[in-house]
């Protein structure tokens, strides 16, 4: 039987199409990315912001696409004024790289003027993907607001309060997968596995920064505690690997510490939100293990969200503050997606390679401040 040839058809812009779906698809998705970007526009220009549309263009399939929107949506999601920003720290001249001059500016900016903050170690990873992509300026003020909400339990001066926030794990996983949950128990893992997961919003262990952008997209848009559920489905994703492993803890920890470059990310994100909404922090926290110690970050969240509901559109902020820049965009040089790549392996990995040379850094401009403030960081 002969095989009849395979035509080809010619679209619009001159590209061969085999006939199996592959056009169809792309256009689809071309359409559903124009929407998107259309509804995050409107939700940006209403009186007030439509704040919600903007959380969930953040959370679903794609998060908000571009840095261009990340630094529009970012600020609202965090309700922060873009024409009311504080000035640039300049606290010192440049001798280092200017990445990470203005990565411990914007540290010290932020922990001088908020003495109940502690650094940690890990907290650089989230300040230099805010200065990536929206620049010094902006950065200060986003980080500042999430260090005090979302980020507050980490900068305790103990590590107690982010203790509490890792016991959620456990939970989550026996609520779901008993067997899993009893083998972890066996092998006597514990959590200390999502300790930097959890506190540098995974930007320590992602190397693709497309996926650390996706992700605090995610986070941005969600609850504080949404980073330990995304923990408890990247473990529930490698429930088959976990299992077949030797139940010894040297052997489970080892494992679950890698995490796998290529993950299904937007699977992942669906399966956190669904297992969120299905056990939410206040079912979890009936175990006695959680009810010993209160959540700033938790217990602030609603109030939070509240403050976020009645922002005013840039069109009319710029108008109350005439002649003000769009600081939303004044100091960031966006670069290409490889230089982008190069400067977060720079940042992001260069730096946490040697978190203690960081943490150095800072203590010893901080001297120069005098010991007092010295005595905030730590």
């Amino acid at each position: 039987m002969r095989k009849g040839k395979k035509h080809h058809q010619v679209n619009n812009n001159g590209n061969r199409s085999t006939g199996n779906g592959n056009e169809k698809r792309q256009g689809e998705c071309g359409s559903w990315k124009k929407k998107k970007l259309f509804d995050i526009h409107q939700a940006l220009i209403s009186d007030p912001v439509d704040i919600e549309t903007l959380r969930k263009a953040a959370v679903s399939e794609g998060g908000l696409l571009t840095d261009d929107i990340r630094r529009k949506v970012w600020p609202k999601l965090l309700n922060v004024n873009v024409f009311s920003l504080p000035p640039k720290p300049g606290m010192r001249v440049a001798e280092r790289e200017v990445l990470q001059e203005q990565l411990i500016d914007i540290i010290l900016d932020v922990l001088r003027r908020n003495p109940q903050l502690h650094y940690y170690q890990g907290y650089h990873d989230i300040v230099v993907t805010f200065l990536l992509v929206v620049g010094e300026r902006l950065a200060i003020a986003l980080v500042e607001t999430l260090s005090n909400h979302h980020l507050r339990d980490f900068m305790d001066p103990t590590m107690d309060s982010t203790k509490h926030i890792l016991n959620y794990l456990m939970p989550i996983l026996e609520q779901v997968d008993r067997e899993l949950h009893d083998f972890m128990l066996r092998a006597e893992v514990g959590t200390i596995f999502a300790l930097s997961w959890l506190i540098t919003w995974y930007g320590h262990v992602l190397s693709d920064f497309r996926h650390v952008l996706r992700l605090y997209d995610f986070f941005l848009a969600s609850h504080p505690l949404m980073a330990i559920y995304f923990a408890a489905v990247i473990v529930l994703h490698r429930e088959k690997e976990v299992k077949s492993s030797e139940c010894d803890m040297a052997m489970v920890h080892h494992l679950l510490s890698k995490i796998p470059q290529d993950l299904p990310y937007e699977e992942l994100i669906c399966q956190a939100q669904s297992l969120f909404l299905r056990y939410p922090p206040s079912m979890l926290a009936k175990s006695a293990a959680l009810q010993s110690r209160k959540s700033i970050a938790i217990s602030t969240f609603q109030d939070f969200q509240l403050t976020t509901l009645q922002q005013r559109p840039d069109s009319v902020l710029r108008r109350q503050r005439p002649g003000t820049a769009d600081l939303a965009t004044a100091d960031v040089a966006a670069p290409t997606p490889t230089a982008a790549n190069q400067l977060v392996k720079m940042a992001v990995w260069g730096l946490s390679a040697t978190l203690g040379a960081a943490a150095l850094a800072v203590a010893q401009t901080a001297l120069e401040w005098g010991p007092d403030f010295l005595l905030q960081l730590f």
